[in-house]
């Protein structure tokens, strides 16, 4: 396993696994361990995945400073990943709250980022909206679901700011095209692989200056993939296609039946669309 010292000293360390150029993969979570991205559904027979360990995360250290867990001081690890592994640009592919770290990172260092690809990104480092109808209205398209009415009444519950504890269980099963043993086990060990100190700490004030980052983004010279899932909550498709119209050249892609980790929900589309564009 790789290791590298950030800025500050902290030992970070990443994995690299599969064929061909690299790709450097930020996790979600916030602050997950980014053992969950797995192959990310077989894109390691054409590409190199660079799974980044964020600070305090999977095999990397535990920093001195709690604060430098917050997001915008992480962009200081990325660059120190880039000289580590000699590349001039990257190519980026960042994964739901990673995609906030992505954008930062590109926005403060354009001129790194070869090609970037955001799946199923959050948006709170460029302030798009979601509003709770958003949400609602995704959610209404797995009407059909055996676990779905429990699940629509926790969710109207926390987009109504009454959620008991139960509910944020309860809505799990949105989170997966399906709801099955595998989706439960992947839930589960998302749990135990979290951060939550760090996860708190992630977006939590000066972390994000949207303006800023906006204007930034829209002078971005390189090609973007926006990946969004059909039927993911997190990013329902009016945000998404917002996000993607803040870059010059960015390409929108919705993956039918999609929730919010494409990868596992059908690998065949997901590797086609992310393996095309970084071709």
């Amino acid at each position: 396993m790789p290791t590298f010292n950030a800025p500050d000293g902290t030992l970070l360390a990443y994995h690299a696994t599969g064929d061909g150029p690299p790709l450097v993969c930020l996790p979600g979570g916030p602050m997950q361990d980014s053992v969950y991205l797995g192959d990310l559904g077989g894109l390691t027979a054409h590409r190199t995945l660079i799974r980044l360990d964020l600070r305090g995360t999977g095999d990397s250290e535990t920093p001195a400073d709690p604060a430098s867990y917050r997001c915008d001081r992480q962009v200081d690890d990325v660059e120190a990943l880039r000289k580590e592994l000699g590349l001039d640009r990257l190519d980026l592919l960042a994964h739901s709250a990673g995609a906030n770290l992505a954008a930062l990172y590109t926005a403060r260092h354009p001129d790194r980022v070869a090609r970037l690809a955001l799946i199923t990104p959050s948006v709170y480092a460029v302030g798009v909206g979601i509003t709770a109808e958003d949400r609602l209205s995704t959610a209404r398209l797995r009407r059909d679901e055996e676990w779905y009415a429990p699940a629509y009444a926790a969710l109207e519950a926390i987009t109504e700011g009454r959620a008991a504890p139960d509910d944020w269980q309860a809505v799990a099963p949105f989170w997966f095209a399906r709801w099955n043993e595998e989706a439960r086990e992947f839930r589960a060990a998302e749990e135990e692989q979290r951060n939550d100190e760090a996860a708190g700490i992630y977006g939590s004030e000066g972390a994000f200056d949207p303006d800023a980052t906006r204007a930034a983004l829209a002078g971005f010279p390189g090609r973007v993939l926006v990946l969004a899932g059909e039927v993911d909550l997190a990013g329902p498709q009016r945000a998404i296609t917002e996000y993607a119209g803040l870059f010059a050249d960015a390409e929108l892609v919705v993956q039918d039946g999609a929730a919010h980790f494409p990868w596992l929900d059908d690998a065949r589309r997901f590797v086609a669309h992310t393996a095309r564009f970084f071709a």
